[in-house]
């Protein structure tokens, strides 16, 4: 039996999938992994039972996932989930930086009251709403993964003339791109070239206000500037000076904060991206799926802080290594295991920065093996399954 605690509500779509071996809840004790949407894990104590956190979602800043790694509990993630949704509220997102319609829906609500006038004063009234269309416009999009790619693609479709930029752009993702992208050697032609920009990458201490004073002075007067990723991907007292002189002519993002709220020519979105009953489904089902093949099978697929490494099962048992990434780690842990009397049937190993994962299928004498492998110096945790 395994035990899941669930911080957040997890559609049962996803939990269901599971089974009758897991005992699933808000109050479970002890629990060997956790299903999270959008609460915060930092105050959080550890239990020593827990194996495997998953956000059904992409972002994973309300988990510490350093703290985790220390720990050997692996952090999974359901990237491209929720790409769909977020996708439809960027390209709403361009109409909404282009033709001022909420500011034109909150003046007609002005007139209500004015009887056989409202007429009248609407055309008369409608002109200061005007904008420009997104046809044959230039959008520069900053990060080709899950969203970006679909975003990009999009926009192609709709007639606007579209840059992509992305230094880790994978080979399959490229495959995914509209033939009629432009590839962006760099994010300074990007910020010179286009009339809109929308970013779609991670927010770390590298990233963060990636668009900022330097990178506004660099862009075209009455650039339009969409947001649906991080907040701290945008310095707001940058953006602040540069929609109240006119340099951005909108801001439009999915981060409602303080600062930000009622500036001047600013879209502010109640984070909605993912807020779709669709995509609170597939992020249910990708977590509850990575969650157990991981605990059934040790494979993880789509960690945050552990290297991905599937492998079909062979063997009598299946030991599961987390451990720090250094030199001779590998030939340590494979020697104490055939040095106890254990025969390795299969093995894969993968690293990822500071740690390593490896997955060895044994049969013979192993119980005296895993202590020993436990032991090893840089071995973070061990784990058996049968």
């Amino acid at each position: 039996m395994y035990n899941i605690l669930t911080l957040n509500k997890i559609a049962a779509i996803g939990t269901n999938r599971l089974g009758a071996n897991y005992t699933i809840g808000d109050d479970v004790q002890n629990p060997d992994a956790v299903l999270v949407r959008s609460a915060s894990m930092h105050d959080m104590d550890m239990p020593e039972s827990l194996l495997a956190i998953a956000r059904a979602g992409a972002g994973t800043n309300n988990i510490p996932t350093d703290k985790c790694a220390e720990q050997g509990i692996v952090v999974f993630n359901t990237p491209g989930a929720n790409a769909n949704a977020v996708k439809e509220l960027v390209i709403a997102g361009l109409f909404l930086a282009s033709r001022d319609v909420i500011g034109g829906i909150d003046w007609a609500k002005g007139l209500k009251g004015k009887g056989d006038e409202v007429g009248k004063l609407v055309e008369k009234g409608k002109s200061q709403f005007v904008g420009p269309e997104i046809l044959g416009k230039k959008l520069g999009v900053i990060g080709l993964g899950a969203i970006g790619i679909l975003v990009a693609n999009t926009a192609v479709s709709l007639g606007m003339d579209v840059y992509g930029y992305d230094p880790f752009l994978s080979v399959d993702a490229a495959w995914k791109l509209n033939k009629n992208i432009h590839h962006a050697a760099s994010m300074d032609e990007i910020f010179k070239e286009c009339d809109y920009i929308t970013i779609h990458i991670p927010l770390n201490d590298k990233t963060k206000n990636t668009i900022n004073a330097d990178t506004i002075a660099m862009m075209k007067d009455g650039v339009r500037i969409l947001n649906y990723s991080r907040a701290g991907l945008v310095d707001s007292a940058a953006m602040i000076e540069a929609l109240e002189n006119d340099k951005v002519a909108k801001y439009v993002t999915d981060f409602a904060t303080d600062d930000i709220l009622c500036v001047k020519n600013t879209v502010c979105l109640p984070h909605l991206g993912a807020s779709t009953p669709e995509s609170e489904d597939n992020c249910a089902v990708m977590a509850a799926d990575q969650v157990k093949d991981y605990l059934e099978n040790g494979n993880i697929i789509n960690s945050v802080n552990f290297p991905n490494l599937s492998m079909p099962r062979s063997g009598d048992t299946r030991i599961c290594v987390l451990h720090y990434n250094k030199p001779n780690v590998i030939a340590a842990i494979t020697n104490t295991i055939a040095a106890q009397g254990a025969n390795i049937e299969n093995m894969e190993s993968k690293s990822r920065g500071e740690y390593g994962y490896m997955v060895l299928d044994v049969t013979g004498s192993n119980a005296e093996a895993i202590k020993a492998t436990d032991a090893l110096e840089d071995v973070i945790r061990v784990r058996v399954i049968e």
